[in-house]
């Protein structure tokens, strides 16, 4: 059966203590206490910095048994590389350690910089080198450099295989073509629907068994709220990806004012209906 997941980007964020997070509720509560209100939290940690093994294995157990975790990858390979030369980048990203998260790993998301236009034989290289199972994830994490010596962690002997899923949200207008449409369907990768106010594309395209929208603000970029007419156009959305038999994953970004996890809760209550 699918299904929808609906969380939040990250859970860290001081201005949501003493609104969303309870007055005087620990931090290293936080994550416990966003998971039994959500069904699903995009880590975005790991786009800034590889994680230590450690830190996947304790959000792991933070979270209950049916909690799923999206991740983002890491921005030494979307905006440093440019997804360009990514082979020991991308193994050492395998390696870091989100394998450890089990079953409750859920789709890899990725995100090139907005000035980074549509290169056809760029992409098609980079999505070709995107692992489709944890234990494929595994063998390239094998390759991983030095650095990661003594800290990586990617024993395909105590993971199940599993599929492993893909999303791409893309910020500059040249990807507004059938040719990247067609690559992300060639590949089974994700075209994330993007809900930025106007300021990037929203490719709100089926391109594999998945969808996969990024909520950040449908009027002012990371700020405004969704109001009832705003989350019946998303759980229309979400139903008809599950009546269409594809899993839905949806992450509210619009923090700034702690809109995002009042959101992602309604639309929740929305869904159970």
């Amino acid at each position: 059966m699918p299904e929808a997941r609906v969380g939040i980007s990250g859970w860290v964020y001081p201005n949501w203590r003493g609104d969303f997070y309870p007055k005087g509720l620990r931090q290293v509560d936080e994550l416990d206490y966003a998971a039994r209100h959500l069904t699903s939290i995009e880590l975005n940690g790991s786009f800034y910095a590889l994680q230590k093994p450690a830190n996947w294995v304790r959000w792991r157990d933070q979270v209950s048994d049916d909690f799923v975790f999206a991740v983002k990858g890491p921005r030494f390979i979307t905006h440093m590389r440019r997804l360009g030369d990514v082979d020991e980048p991308l193994a050492n990203f395998f390696a870091s350690g989100l394998l450890a998260l089990g079953e409750k790993l859920g789709p890899v998301l990725w995100q090139p910089p907005p000035n980074l236009g549509f290169d056809e034989a760029l992409l098609d290289r980079f999505l070709e080198r995107l692992p489709r199972s944890t234990h494929a994830a595994a063998a390239q994490a094998a390759g991983h450099d030095e650095r990661m010596e003594g800290r990586a962690w990617f024993d395909a002997s105590a993971i199940a295989d599993r599929p492993l899923r893909h999303a791409v949200e893309v910020r500059h207008p040249s990807f507004e073509t059938d040719a990247w449409r067609s690559l992300l369907e060639r590949h089974r990768v994700a075209s994330v629907a993007a809900d930025t106010a106007g300021r990037y594309p929203r490719l709100d395209w089926v391109t594999a068994d998945l969808a996969y929208a990024r909520l950040h603000g449908d009027r002012e970029l990371y700020t405004s709220g969704y109001d009832d007419e705003g989350l019946d156009r998303w759980e229309a959305w979400t139903r008809a990806h599950l009546a269409a038999g594809r899993d839905a994953f949806l992450y509210f970004d619009n923090d700034v004012k702690v809109r995002a996890p009042f959101d992602a809760m309604a639309l929740i209550e929305r869904l159970r209906r």
